[in-house]
């Protein structure tokens, strides 16, 4: 943690340093909350700043900036009057295009390593389609939060790790298992469900037909019946 990043204080007008100490926030200054990233990042250039953090679990959350008052008026008064113009709503547009093309592309790309990670036998190519489609479009869109929008592995290792994660809550009874509240019990429970769907995966990739019972088959018939595929 940097001498400017905090976390939360005990009151409102106080943070906490990484070694423990409370710090009062100083006179005139007010706290820009998250959300507007353009005007918090011309904030922090106009001058002095303290960004303040909560960490929950493995994800770290803005709680916003605090900083002088008339240095947050003054930057939002002059973003405001630039985001007024033609010239800026152009340049906004254009952006939003490329992002959608990019998104749309990425979208692709991730289908297809589905796909190739499923590897299904071509007698069960229309089921390795409609699976890959769902999954797809579960993992991929922006802010999803899934592993699809990493960029800490290969696109291959994501989908193999959005195959699994999504069957875990599609095919098995995950999300209704009591997990007793041990360390490295849950990640235990996700190792022994991973083979499972592994194993599962195994059945398509060769011509037999696996039963219609099978868990991913009706995972997949209730997503078709709900509009979800």
């Amino acid at each position: 943690m940097s001498d400017n990043v905090f976390s939360p204080g005990p009151t409102p007008d106080s943070v906490k340093a990484a070694d423990g100490t409370i710090h009062t926030v100083p006179a005139g200054w007010a706290l820009l909350p998250p959300g507007d990233a353009g005007l918090t990042r011309r904030m922090k250039a106009a001058g002095e700043f303290w960004i303040v953090q909560e960490k929950k679990g493995r994800r770290t959350f803005s709680k916003g900036v605090w900083a002088p008052a008339e240095t947050i008026e003054r930057t939002r008064a002059e973003l405001d009057a630039e985001r007024s113009t033609d010239a800026y709503a152009k340049k906004q547009a254009a952006a939003a295009q490329r992002r959608e093309k990019v998104q749309a592309e990425y979208v692709e790309d991730f289908f297809g390593s589905v796909l190739a990670f499923l590897d299904f036998h071509p007698a069960h190519a229309d089921l390795a389609q409609q699976m890959a489609r769902a999954i797809t479009n579960h993992a991929t869109p922006v802010g999803s939060g899934t592993v699809a929008r990493t960029k800490r592995i290969p696109v291959e290792q994501r989908a193999e790790a959005a195959v699994i994660a999504w069957m875990r809550h599609q095919t098995t009874a995950y999300d209704e298992m009591a997990i007793p509240r041990v360390k490295g019990k849950r990640r235990e429970v996700r190792r022994m469900l991973a083979r499972r769907s592994k194993e599962l995966l195994n059945g398509y990739r060769g011509p037999s037909s696996p039963s219609s019972n099978c868990p991913l088959q009706r995972a997949l018939a209730l997503l078709e019946a709900n509009g979800l595929q």
